[in-house]
């Protein structure tokens, strides 16, 4: 059974097609990288999925349920959660304050929010940093108290925005790790990521987007290798 179902999806802004008649599935404990050129539409995507925008056309499935067009909060008290690429914590509060809000909300039910807290800043971490606030980590640190946030919303599925984005190669593969940490752990990720060496390496997966359509999907090593994807985003190498 897919955690993750999408079906002819589309999304038009004033006739110009930002997505256009996608289709995927993903399967739960995977990781799974949307990639594609600036513009393809990936970001579109990830709104589309967390109700940020409605879709044109189409329908998108979480657990067999059709949350098309459902609100934001209504799709995280289902279990999807989404870490930014740009972090915005509570700055005057320390780690484990922020991670313990996001353990307030999210996925319904009942909650033991500190145990909560605490597996958030574990699979992310971020427990050597609980007492530090958040005002003093650094941009890599801000990654993983995101992604420790989301987490903590009890999430069957995270969607992470470019969480490698900007990071040095020894925070990249920190990165790398807090995520197969988090797939270990039973929760399936979907990245939005450029970083091409990091997508690689992690994923199990790639879906490319150009123009808004799907043109590829596979494994990495596969879809590096077709056509369609090295004309429209990896490029030939200099001869």
């Amino acid at each position: 059974m897919s955690i993750l179902r999408v079906e002819g999806l589309s999304k038009n802004f004033r006739g110009l097609a930002a997505i256009s008649d996608v289709s995927f599935t993903i399967e739960p404990q995977s990781i799974t990288s949307i990639i594609g050129p600036n513009g393809a539409g990936k970001s579109t995507l990830f709104n589309l999925i967390t109700g940020y925008l409605p879709p044109t056309a189409g329908a998108i499935h979480f657990k067999d349920r059709r949350i098309t067009g459902m609100a934001t909060n209504r799709i995280a008290e289902l279990g999807v959660a989404r870490a930014f690429q740009i972090a915005k914590p509570f700055r005057d509060l320390t780690v484990f304050e922020n991670v313990r809000i996001g353990a307030l909300f999210g996925k319904a039910g009942p909650r033991d929010v500190e145990a909560t807290t605490r597996r958030g800043l574990e699979l992310a971490a971020m427990t050597d940093l609980a007492d530090r606030p958040a005002s003093a980590l650094t941009v890599g640190q801000l990654r993983h108290l995101e992604v420790a946030r989301a987490i903590a919303t009890r999430a069957d599925l995270l969607l992470a925005d470019e969480p490698c984005a900007g990071l040095n190669p020894t925070e990249t593969a920190a990165m790398i790790d807090v995520l197969r940490q988090i797939r270990a752990s039973g929760i399936t990720v979907v990245l939005v990521e450029h970083d091409m060496p990091s997508v690689m390496e992690v994923s199990d997966r790639l879906l490319v987007l150009d123009a808004g359509s799907l043109i590829a999907d596979g494994p990495p090593s596969v879809v590096s290798k077709d056509p369609r994807v090295i004309a429209a985003y990896l490029g030939t190498p200099d001869v």
